[in-house]
């Protein structure tokens, strides 16, 4: 419960400092070596969560951090695996599609995860013993304690009952249609979706979408807190090539294609 309040703390005061970048609208965006977009904003949270979850002696891989060579973390039992700000895409389209990732990860394996989207104020987080839960943030400053007790455990109890399927709203392609096409029956009428960041696996772990494929490049920092949330809302992620698990902290961080549901 105490590593849950600190990266629940730390996903909301990043969270408030986003949001102050992204309605002040003095935004700095440089390219990195891959050529994605990096804003003031996105090294600006990463910073608050480091200083955050350093007192937990974890330690900590981020996308906005220095690279931390294999040989050095795959000795780590136990890391915190980061996404400052995912969908920095949305953050500069300015469509309030972007979250804060921080998930938890032992022996290569996602325990607890905490997503929040700024502009919404929604919550979300997940972890063994609890169950997975989203909330509504009244105020950056507000007690921990009190966001999980008022906090409502997932999926809903109002699921969608239609074919409703969530899919990226900056990456979809062919593979992925042939794949709906493939899983939708000839008289079942498919509502697809599209959402930004990892708000696309919360949608499956609150029961709003039935599921959410996934072709192409994503990160560990992309999936792992939703993985977390997702696993304790009785849902789950796997490889769509073999029915896998995903794992953590590998060699190449680059995740398989997959499927929440």
């Amino acid at each position: 419960m105490d590593l849950l309040k600190k990266a629940i703390k730390a996903a909301i005061a990043a969270g408030a400092e986003i949001n102050f970048v992204y309605e002040s609208g003095f935004i700095e965006t440089t390219l990195k070596k891959d050529k994605s977009p990096v804003t003031n904003a996105d090294l600006k949270s990463n910073k608050i969560i480091n200083d955050n979850l350093k007192v937990t002696g974890i330690p900590v891989l981020s996308e906005e951090n220095k690279t931390v060579p294999y040989n050095e973390r795959k000795s780590w039992k136990s890391l915190w695996i980061v996404d400052p700000l995912d969908g920095t895409k949305e953050f500069l389209k300015r469509n309030g599609e972007f979250t804060v990732n921080i998930a938890l990860v032992i022996n290569n394996k996602p325990v607890l995860g905490v997503i929040y989207a700024p502009v919404t104020k929604e919550l979300y987080f997940g972890c063994p013993g609890m169950g997975s839960f989203r909330a509504i943030v009244e105020d950056k400053d507000q007690d921990t304690e009190r966001i999980i007790e008022g906090a409502v455990r997932l999926p809903s109890s109002n699921q969608n009952s239609t074919n409703t399927i969530v899919v990226s709203r900056s990456h979809i392609d062919g593979a992925t249609e042939e794949y709906i096409r493939s899983r939708s029956g000839p008289s079942e009428k498919t509502v697809l979706v599209s959402r930004g960041s990892a708000l696309k696996i919360c949608m499956v772990a609150e029961g709003t979408a039935r599921y959410y494929p996934r072709f192409g490049p994503t990160m560990e920092w992309d999936i792992a807190a939703g993985h977390a949330i997702a696993q304790y809302a009785g849902k789950t992620i796997r490889r769509i090539d073999d029915g896998g698990e995903i794992s953590y902290n590998k060699e190449n961080l680059l995740n398989p294609d997959f499927i929440v549901e």
